[in-house]
């Protein structure tokens, strides 16, 4: 087998075992979101002026991020945060969000 095939089934092979583990981690979105928690909470709870993500429907955060990650929505740290993560990682911690009670 000719090494650039090669080298592409091995990508291939990391990117499922890759997106497998992070399946398996049950405290993977948890985690992901801890990273929040300095600005919006814990638990996506904020204080003050800062926007709440607890209870906010995951779909909205889902866009939110993606306005963030394409430059569209402007930010001071937002749009560098949300370069960060893969999709599918935005994906978990507006769910995890979305799961949390909101804030009486």
């Amino acid at each position: 087998m000719p090494s650039h095939l090669r080298r592409a089934a091995a990508c291939i092979i990391l990117l499922g075992a890759s997106t497998l583990v992070q399946a398996q981690d049950p405290n993977l979105a948890r985690n992901l979101a801890a990273t929040c928690a300095n600005c919006h909470g814990s638990n996506g709870q904020a204080r003050g002026d800062m926007k709440p993500l607890a209870g906010m429907a995951a779909e909205r955060i889902v866009a939110m991020l993606a306005d963030y990650k394409s430059g569209t929505q402007p930010a001071t740290i937002m749009h560098q945060i949300s370069k960060g993560y893969t999709d599918e990682q935005l994906k978990l911690v507006a769910a995890y969000f979305a799961a949390q009670p909101a804030k009486k």
